[in-house]
């Protein structure tokens, strides 16, 4: 039943595959408000509404995915989960010009794209345990690489063929390229199934072994307080740096800077956030999470500092915050796994993601309350360095790792997914839930 196969090709298949995920439609929903008003008359507010429309699709679609990913193989909800998000999509290109009609796929986009996440990360991180963070980076990292080409392809689409037929084109890209690499690469490993849902047992030489990985159940889990400072403590960065971002164009022209140095600032800034994916993910598979994590998180005040002219200083700061929110989603894959374990992976993280979709409103708009109340910015900056301290103090302090990566195992489980799965069962074994950290 087990068979030789090189991990690296799960993460390149899946990393690929994400790319043409929701962070394309996120990306590039800016090249298209212009044509999209000037056709239908819809106001600029209601165009980018989709934004946040289809992040409260997202948000349902990952606490309803997350029940589901822990208990069927990735591939039965990865590839109807990437089909109905691009007819989502191509349906957006199909709409009359009524607000509440164009607004409606754009929720399904969410909801849908929501399907394209976890189950990808679970089959990635199950392959890895001493490489698991690079791996995680990796794949985030096509994933920005596709954010920041999917603006260059939208512009060309609206360009040739409209508005319209580029959502068409797009959704095509993002079923055919999805679908093929899942159907390739995506598996997780030791994944046995029956129409789809997993078995829990296999057995070896006469041995039966759990195929089970190991780890708290969800209920144990959030009753731990490493889950409530990893949700926190990741959750308050989130905030920050996604209201930097918003903010970061018109707190810049305000200092001095022209529009178009504003604007590289960004380019900066995702730069700097794909570096850190997978830097970040290279450094933290050999430094404890709870040792890099606090340092990523100061980092950010560190660039608020220096957040002015001229140019050269404002790009090395907001550097600083772009590192700071690639290697943010690194630690909370690798974070959640070592103290929580692969148990509930689906549910943790699903439950998580989705609270920092809703969270990532708060940023701009304490940013944005804070500018309409005193005409600037930085009075509103203390608070977010405070906010930044607080994540810090809550990742330094969760302890030693209670699921430490076994030394070995990528090479094993790339030899023998089975054997793996025995060594993995001996660590269950010799890991009580007495063990947990109660809150």
């Amino acid at each position: 039943m087990s068979r030789p196969r090189s991990p690296w090709w799960v993460v390149v298949g899946g990393g690929i595959a994400a790319a043409f995920g929701p962070q394309m439609y996120l990306a590039s929903l800016g090249l298209f408000v212009d044509p999209i008003s000037a056709e239908t008359g819809f106001s600029r507010t209601t165009v980018t509404a989709a934004a946040s429309v289809a992040a409260v699709g997202m948000t349902i679609g990952l606490l309803t995915v997350a029940r589901f990913v822990d208990r069927f193989a990735a591939r039965y909800l990865l590839v109807p989960g990437f089909v109905l998000f691009a007819a989502s999509m191509a349906l957006i290109g199909l709409v009359p010009p009524v607000a509440l009609v164009y607004l409606l796929p754009c929720f399904f986009v969410g909801l849908f794209g929501a399907a394209t996440m976890v189950p990808a990360s679970r089959a990635v991180v199950s392959w890895f345990d001493n490489n698991r963070a690079l791996a995680v980076g990796v794949v985030t990292g096509f994933i920005g690489l596709g954010a920041a080409l999917a603006p260059v392809l939208a512009g060309a689409l609206i360009d040739s063929v409209g508005w319209r037929a580029a959502y068409g084109v797009m959704a095509l890209l993002s079923v055919v390229v999805p679908v093929t690499m899942v159907t390739l690469f995506v598996r997780a490993r030791a994944e046995r199934h029956v129409r789809g849902r997993l078995v829990r047992q296999a057995q070896v030489d006469g041995r039966d072994v759990s195929l089970d990985l190991p780890g708290l159940t969800f209920g144990e889990a959030i009753r731990t307080r490493q889950f409530w400072g990893i949700a926190v403590g990741l959750g308050l960065v989130g905030v920050v740096v996604t209201g930097l971002q918003v903010h970061l164009v018109p707190m810049m022209t305000d200092r001095g800077l022209s529009d178009d140095q504003a604007a590289a600032l960004l380019v900066v800034f995702g730069l700097t956030s794909l570096v850190g994916r997978v830097a970040g993910g290279f450094i933290i598979d050999r430094v404890h999470g709870a040792v890099v994590g606090p340092i990523v998180m100061l980092a950010p005040i560190i660039g608020l500092f220096f957040l002015d002219l001229p140019f050269a200083g404002a790009a090395a700061a907001v550097g600083f915050i772009g590192v700071a929110f690639g290697i943010e989603g690194d630690l909370l894959a690798v974070l959640i796994t070592r103290y929580l374990g692969m148990r509930s992976f689906g549910r943790l993280v699903g439950s998580v993601q989705a609270a920092f979709i809703l969270g990532s409103a708060i940023g701009p708009l304490v940013l944005g309350l804070g500018y309409d109340s005193f005409g600037a910015y930085d009075p509103v900056l203390p608070v977010l360095m405070v906010l930044l301290a607080i994540g810090a103090v809550l990742i330094a302090t969760l302890g030693p790792y209670a699921y430490p990566a076994v030394e070995g195992f990528d090479r094993l489980a790339a030899r023998d997914e089975l054997a793996a799965s025995e060594i993995l069962t001996d660590v269950a074994e010799s890991r009580p839930t007495a063990r947990m950290h109660p809150a």
